[in-house]
């Protein structure tokens, strides 16, 4: 059995799934700092572009929020405060993101995430027959339809998404 093919042990995202009747595919791959969806991709043969990573932020007023983004891309966060009626968002520090997720950064998934914040998706996802998403561990992404994340997950459609220079 190769790392590729090993399956996973339950994460609160897999739980969640699980819970919420959700079909998923687990997809793991070797873990790489500062990899990111580029390495995943790679190692997975998938597209970046449909790698979603989970961007923990907060707005203006200091109240956590999660934007869903496409791997090659990044996210306008003029256009994502205009969007969702606030005067601005930034990313969380990395032991902030971790306190709302209660996971580590680089494995943060939007299942199962231990507090209820608003998840914030870019619109072009639902383009996608199926992504690949964090299930919850560093090297562990699952496969979903992408209507999961606005069913039964709930993510509100934005379009903040900017395409990285390669």
């Amino acid at each position: 059995m190769t790392k590729k093919d090993k399956h996973i042990s339950q994460t609160p995202a897999t739980l969640w799934l699980k819970a919420h009747g959700v079909a998923y595919t687990e997809h793991s791959y070797d873990y790489l700092e500062h990899g990111g969806t580029a390495e995943s991709a790679r190692q997975l043969g998938w597209a970046e572009h449909a790698v979603i990573k989970t961007l923990v932020m907060q707005d203006d007023k200091g109240q956590a929020l999660l934007v869903l983004m496409h791997g090659d891309c990044s996210v306008s966060t003029k256009n994502l405060a205009r969007e969702i009626g606030c005067k601005a968002v930034e990313p969380c520090k990395p032991d902030v993101a971790q306190r709302h997720s209660g996971y580590l950064v680089g494995g943060i998934s939007p299942f199962g995430f231990k507090k209820a914040v608003p998840v914030f998706a870019e619109a072009s996802i639902l383009e996608l027959p199926r992504v690949l998403i964090n299930g919850g561990r560093r090297g562990f992404l699952v496969g979903i339809d992408p209507e999961v994340l606005r069913k039964p997950l709930g993510a509100q459609w934005v379009r903040c998404a900017l395409r990285s220079p390669k």
